[in-house]
């Protein structure tokens, strides 16, 4: 974990991660996914108050005629000006136009945070290094089906993509 971490949010997004009500739901470790439901909830909200874009990522299962039970969004998390982005692969960027998105409203850093950390925010997280964004990955706002994927990807794969730190020290002050 880092010192408190100033972001300009003319170039932020933050970037949440298959908050669904099924996936919010699992047996999640090492906290529980209406925890990390709260804590990306009060990220969203400094996000939007500072201006910087709130990028919702779902998952829907492709060649299903329908969707399993608890797939939109948890309620009340999308608010008016969020991007919600449909993916039907593990990580955000492939086949989804999100790239183009960002890129069109002038975003270079992205802040994670979702579940589960080392499949969803890993996968979009490592697309995203490769296309040259900077990345911040916020702890505290993920959770994994086990502690151990947790910890390994927050100790081992993030600091090696960007910045880890808690939701406390995320900053959002203009340049």
């Amino acid at each position: 974990m880092t010192a408190p971490l100033a972001l300009d949010p003319a170039h932020t997004a933050l970037v949440l991660v298959d908050l669904m009500d099924r996936i919010v739901a699992l047996p999640l470790e090492p906290r529980k996914g209406t925890d990390v439901l709260h804590t990306a909830g009060e990220l969203a909200r400094s996000f939007r108050a500072a201006g910087a874009p709130v990028v919702l990522l779902r998952v829907e299962r492709p060649a299903l005629a329908e969707q399993p039970p608890g797939s939109d969004l948890v309620a009340g998390l999308r608010e008016e000006g969020d991007l919600e982005i449909v993916k039907r692969t593990i990580g955000g960027f492939q086949g989804t136009g999100l790239d183009a998105s960002l890129r069109g409203l002038g975003v270079t850093r992205l802040v994670f945070g979702g579940i589960a950390t080392n499949l969803g925010v890993e996968s979009t997280a490592r697309a995203a290094a490769d296309l040259g964004y900077d990345l911040v990955f916020v702890a505290d706002a993920m959770a994994a089906l086990t502690a151990a994927e947790h910890e390994a990807s927050v100790k081992l794969d993030f600091p090696r993509l960007g910045t880890v730190v808690s939701a406390a020290d995320v900053r959002l002050t203009p340049a």
